[in-house]
């Protein structure tokens, strides 16, 4: 599997119910706790004041990980995804 940091940006249109909302936001929490447990999220951040998520995700290609990762998550109809396949540096002290 190879490793992505995703840059996730949330924007909603102005008209939308807050009931609907908070409704697949909920959803979203329960698909992030699957996709977890696969695997495929393994670590999410929010930058401090900011509404976005900084994610470490894995997937086979960059592919699969739109169609079959983030395509899956319910807000992704109202998300932008800035997407950087990552390696390992020879001098990560996680190595």
């Amino acid at each position: 599997m190879r490793e992505f940091i995703v840059e996730i940006t949330t924007t909603f249109p102005e008209a939308m119910d807050q009931s609907e909302v908070d409704s697949l936001r909920a959803a979203e929490a329960v698909r992030a706790k699957e996709l977890t447990a696969s695997g495929n999220l393994v670590r999410l951040w929010r930058p401090i004041g900011e509404m976005r998520s900084i994610g470490l995700w894995l997937a086979d290609d960059e592919d699969d990980l739109h169609a079959h990762v983030l395509g899956t998550l319910p807000l992704s109809p109202w998300m932008t995804f800035n997407v950087t396949a990552v390696q390992p540096h020879p001098n990560d002290p996680g190595r």
